[in-house]
């Protein structure tokens, strides 16, 4: 039987995280490839240490998507994230591009070809999940936590908040009871700053009322624990503190540890890598089946073999809150959403650069865009699901 009351605690991290940066910028290089030519194929990974950026991987695409245009626009990434310091600064970092072409084994089994369909670019398991513990349908641990790192962020770049730095972490522990979150006993902030003088308590100074404003009314009281800052200073952030890679932060870019993850990372992927395709079709479907009322929470595994169209499994928890069969459901979330590579691509119109701005504060409970971007955040699938499973 579920536990009803327990504590549940989620981290985020922000954009000027080491390993953020590195996703941001394998983000670009995919938008770049896509805004040039929408089939393109990208697998892009970025190191970050003090004043470098090694970018590498395999990629096919137009010509004009050269190793110096790939440099230029890292820089432009770094430099819109905020990284002007000594030990890592967008203008004097030293960027080496290391791309070449795709695998021919790898593309001869993801191509169409005379009557076989797109294949997946890998094998593996992708999870989606959904809840109504918030209005976007997300756990509110992690929820929470990124929301605090992105008013933090706004602050910080809009010029009110100067003395914060890009770098930062955050941490959230929520009071589920009945089931439900009803408070918040902890929130733990490390944010670099500009000024070495700075104390903790100034930091929380700087930092806490946009803390309060960001979280719901009652859910902090005089018993929550801050923990800001709680090693003391923290100027040198960033790449130059700590090495970053892509890809690292999986569970921030998802549920915060609420719900089962697949192993395989989003950032610098075009959606024909089914880690990223399939996730987001995953969580498309999970928050259809809550928001159509069929259930309190959803988890939706999927599968895929590399060069293999169908997906070998769909499963289905309602987590004992559905009032409706799982495995009849299973089979109607095939029957709504072509769950091939290329139907996911073509249902959700993933071939667009939209995937620089998933690149921090998570994959999923974002709003979906006019331009595409978070698509697979719609819940337009609502009445067939509600007619199929009537």
């Amino acid at each position: 039987m579920a536990r009803k009351d327990y504590l549940f605690t989620s981290e985020s991290v922000s954009e000027g995280h080491p390993d953020k940066v590195c996703d941001r910028i394998s983000d670009t290089v995919v938008d770049a490839f896509l805004a040039a030519m929408p089939e393109a194929r990208v697998a892009c990974e970025t190191l970050a240490t003090t004043n470098r950026i090694v970018i590498a991987g395999e990629t096919r695409g137009p010509a004009e998507i050269t190793h110096e245009y790939i440099g230029h626009l890292a820089r432009l990434a770094v430099k819109d994230i905020g990284y002007e310091q000594d030990g890592f600064h967008w203008e004097t970092a030293d960027v080496k591009v290391h791309l070449h072409t795709q695998s021919a084994d790898i593309a001869q089994g993801v191509d169409s070809a005379g009557n076989k369909d797109e294949g997946a670019g890998d094998q593996g398991i992708m999870f989606g999940y959904a809840c109504r513990e918030t209005d976007e349908l997300m756990p509110a641990p992690i929820h929470f936590a990124h929301k605090i790192l992105q008013v933090l962020a706004e602050a910080r770049k809009s010029g009110r908040e100067p003395l914060l730095g890009p770098d930062a972490k955050s941490q959230v522990t929520v009071r589920y009871a009945d089931g439900k979150p009803v408070g918040i006993t902890s929130v733990v902030l490390s944010t670099q700053h500009t000024d070495p003088d700075l104390s903790s308590a100034d930091v929380r100074a700087i930092v806490e009322p946009y803390i309060i404003r960001t979280l719901p009314d009652g859910w902090l009281s005089s018993d929550t624990e801050w923990h800001v800052n709680p090693t003391g200073k923290f100027v040198i952030g960033g790449p130059d503190g700590d090495a970053g890679l892509t890809g690292r932060k999986i569970i921030v870019d998802t549920y915060g540890g609420a719900a089962p993850h697949g192993g395989g990372a989003f950032s610098g992927k075009d959606p024909t890598k089914v880690d990223r395709s399939a996730a987001y079709a995953s969580r498309y479907l999970a928050k259809n089946v809550v928001a159509a009322g069929l259930a309190e929470r959803c988890t939706i595994q999927l599968s895929y073999a590399i060069g293999v169209s169908e997906p070998l499994s769909v499963y289905v928890d309602l987590h004992g809150t559905g009032n409706v069969d799982e495995a009849k459901l299973e089979k109607v979330l095939r029957e709504v959403m072509n769950l091939t590579p290329r139907g996911i691509r073509q249902h959700l119109q993933l071939n667009r650069p939209i995937y620089a701005r998933t690149s921090a504060y998570g994959h999923f409970g974002r709003a979906p865009e006019s331009d595409g971007g978070f698509s697979w955040e719609k819940t337009d699938l609502v009445d067939a699901l509600k007619s199929a499973m009537a």
